[in-house]
């Protein structure tokens, strides 16, 4: 499955890349709800993926986000690209990019990294980011708005099959404590140095 964060690539398109500021990278809540409002202004559904939605789905802020994730339906990423690229976003090139999976960012340091797939009537995934469907009915606040987002079990598999790191353990641990989920066995080893720390 492609769902996983760590996986999802982006796509290279032409155009010129942003002079990123790496001292302002942070995509903050107010970032976040801002473009959430663009996405519904202009009647594009989409969910929150990744990070965030470890944050929406807690209803606070665990840790400070570099990017945005979001899945939304393929036919709407031409817009999106469109729309964020009238504010000032360009593509950013990455080596593992394909098709259904692009980040935009701007010289500011905001990025968007768009995921995108498409079902059938039956709610089979059959384009793009393998999500199930049963991974975007999750909801969640973010300063306060509600948003969706992908839901607490999915976002655990979805930290999974790929070298984790401590952000990675920090998000799931507080999820599966959240929501009375199994830590996955790749955060073992962080869970047991986190107990000996405590000690």
């Amino acid at each position: 499955i492609l769902s996983n964060t760590k996986k999802k690539n982006s796509l290279i398109t032409s155009g010129v890349r942003p002079t990123m500021d790496k001292q302002n990278t942070e995509m903050t809540a107010q970032d976040v709800l801002e473009f959430i409002q663009l996405m519904s202004q202009n009647n594009i559904e989409m969910w929150v993926d990744g990070g965030g939605a470890v944050d929406a789905l807690l209803g606070s802020q665990t840790r400070l986000h570099d990017d945005l994730d979001i899945a939304v339906r393929h036919r709407n990423a031409g817009r999106i690209q469109a729309l964020l690229a009238a504010r000032g976003y360009a593509e950013i090139e990455r080596d593992d990019s394909w098709l259904c999976n692009f980040v935009m960012g701007d010289s500011l340091g905001h990025c968007i990294d768009i995921h995108s797939f498409e079902f059938d009537d039956e709610g089979n995934c059959i384009f793009g980011v393998r999500y199930p469907a049963d991974a975007l009915k999750g909801s969640g606040t973010i300063d306060g708005k509600p948003v969706q987002c992908v839901t607490a079990d999915w976002l655990v598999q979805f930290h999974t099959g790929y070298t984790v790191d401590e952000n990675d353990y920090r998000d799931i641990k507080a999820l599966c404590d959240q929501f009375g989920l199994e830590l996955p066995k790749e955060y073992e080893s962080f869970q047991k140095s986190d107990k000996e720390t405590k000690k």
